[in-house]
């Protein structure tokens, strides 16, 4: 079991990492917008090394693999040099099947937008499974694991040196550009990672809480807390619910609020993860 577990994670892997290659080589390279990352680092220097954007790519990999190894864990370092390796690889292969390929939207703005929503697939896929296609992803991770920063305003702000290497060798809109790449591009991957997959945390006082507890564990299947509170206003003891729905069961919670109680006092927060362990029947 384990074994065919770790055949697909890396499976899943690979599928994200032929992703971020992908976007590089169809968006990113043709358009000379080095929105921040490893692989646009690789272009600028391209222009000052002979050597293509594959090879300096992996060449920059292994050095940051190093430092992501030992201050990352074993288990995510063994995933990014697969990772890392593949990159680059893929990518070589683009360039040995599409020599002097052009941009598909001739146009750098479209390319741009293309590049983040498709490597933020790609990027997502491998954050969600502690895996990282090198560069400056690395750095992200780390950031994200020691400073407790969002993945994507980690890259962002990672990346932001990367774009601004651009101007030395491209115009003032190649590097516009490449910064609002990079910014936009933060924001697109933080909200692969934790927006598709939000939930919200409802807290509930009512006066039929009875009813509403009943419809929480007996209709949407979920479960809840129960807290004894006190009121400061009237300092009449009363009860609190909270319980953690998705969005299709926060819609039908809602709507069973207001039918059952109007007037009940609700608030509600955004979960982006969650950790617990099920209980198991017996």
């Amino acid at each position: 079991m384990k074994i065919r577990n770790t055949i697909k994670e890396f499976a899943v892997i690979t599928v994200g990492t032929a992703i971020v290659a992908a976007a590089v080589f169809f968006f990113m390279l043709p358009s000379h917008v080095s929105v921040g990352s490893g692989a646009a680092l690789a272009m600028v220097l391209s222009n000052f090394i002979p050597l293509s954007v594959s090879a300096i790519t992996l060449i920059m990999n292994v050095g940051l693999l190093v430092i992501g190894f030992f201050l990352i864990g074993p288990e995510f370092g063994a995933k990014t040099v697969y990772c890392s390796i593949l990159l680059p690889l893929i990518m070589g292969v683009f360039e040995w099947i599409f020599p002097n390929f052009q941009s598909i939207t001739q146009d750098p703005l479209l390319d741009v937008i293309c590049y983040i929503l498709v490597v933020g697939v790609g990027v997502a896929i491998l954050v969600s499974h502690n895996a990282s296609s090198g560069g400056l992803d690395i750095v992200a991770k780390m950031m994200n694991k020691f400073l407790r920063m969002d993945v994507g305003k980690a890259m962002s702000y990672s990346g932001i040196a990367v774009a601004l290497s651009s101007a030395l060798c491209y115009d003032s809109k190649t590097v516009v550009l490449s910064l609002l790449g990079t910014y936009f591009g933060g924001i697109i991957v933080d909200y692969f990672i934790f927006g598709i997959n939000i939930k919200r945390r409802v807290c509930v006082i009512s006066q039929d809480l009875d009813a509403i507890v009943d419809f929480v564990l007996h209709q949407l299947h979920s479960g809840a807390t129960l807290n004894e509170i006190t009121g400061a206003y009237d300092k009449q003891p009363k009860r609190e619910m909270i319980t953690i729905v998705d969005k299709n069961e926060y819609r039908c919670l809602m709507d069973y609020i207001r039918k059952v109680d109007p007037k009940a006092f609700v608030t509600v927060y955004s979960v982006s993860d969650m950790r617990y362990q099920p209980k198991i029947k017996k």
